[in-house]
C-alpha cells in the first residue's frame, strides 16, 4: 500500500512540474508590448540611417529573459519594391518560433515566404544589444514581421571564437 501511495505522489509531482515548466516556457515570461504608434517599425536606409515606415495593426510580445524573444506583426501599405530600393536588406535571417498563442507570427510560413521570394528581410537595427540585430520581413501583400537575430559577433561571443575587428566593443556589466 505504501508503494502505491509513493508512486501516486511521484506521479502527481512529475505532472505538476511538467505543467509548471510548460507554463513558464510558453506564457510566464512574455509580456505584450504597448505600441508607441510612431516608431514601432523602423528600417535602416541604404545610407545607414534609422527611419520609421508607415504601418498599422502593430502587435508585439517580448521577454526580459532572452534578447531573442521579441516578435511583432504589422501591416504596411508601402510597396515591397519601394522598401527594397530604399532600405538595407538583411541576408540569412530565419524567424524563430513564437508561442502558439501569438497567432499572427507563424515562423514556418514566414520562412517559406522568405525562401520563395514572397517576402524580403530588411535590417531594422544592428546591435540592438551586443550581438543581436532586429530584422523586419515584409511580404508582397504588406504583412510584416519583426524578430531578433543573433549576428556574427554574437555567434562568436557565445561560442568563444575570437572577435573580429568589425565587432563593436562589448559592454560588461558591473558586479
Amino acid at each position: 500500500m505504501t508503494g502505491k501511495i509513493l508512486g501516486i505522489v511521484i506521479l502527481v509531482c512529475a505532472l505538476v512540474a511538467g505543467v509548471a515548466m510548460y507554463y513558464l516556457q510558453v506564457y510566464a515570461y512574455y509580456e505584450t508590448v504597448t505600441p508607441t504608434g510612431t516608431d514601432d517599425v523602423q528600417l535602416t536606409t541604404l545610407n545607414g540611417e534609422l527611419e520609421t515606415i508607415l504601418y498599422e495593426d502593430f502587435q508585439a510580445i517580448d521577454s526580459e529573459s532572452s534578447p531573442i524573444r521579441f516578435r511583432a506583426c504589422f501591416t504596411t501599405q508601402t510597396p515591397l519594391s519601394t522598401l527594397t530600393s530604399t532600405y538595407e536588406q538583411y541576408l540569412g535571417a530565419a524567424p524563430r518560433n513564437a508561442p502558439g498563442w501569438f497567432d499572427c507570427f507563424d515562423a514556418e510560413t514566414i520562412g517559406d515566404d522568405i525562401r520563395n521570394g514572397r517576402a524580403q528581410v530588411f535590417t531594422s537595427q544592428r546591435n540592438l544589444e551586443f550581438g543581436i540585430d532586429r530584422v523586419v520581413a515584409v511580404t508582397e501583400d504588406g504583412r510584416g514581421y519583426i524578430w531578433h537575430e543573433i549576428n556574427d559577433c554574437g555567434d562568436k561571443a557565445y561560442d568563444g571564437s575570437p572577435m573580429g575587428e568589425d565587432c563593436p566593443e562589448r559592454e560588461t556589466g558591473g558586479n
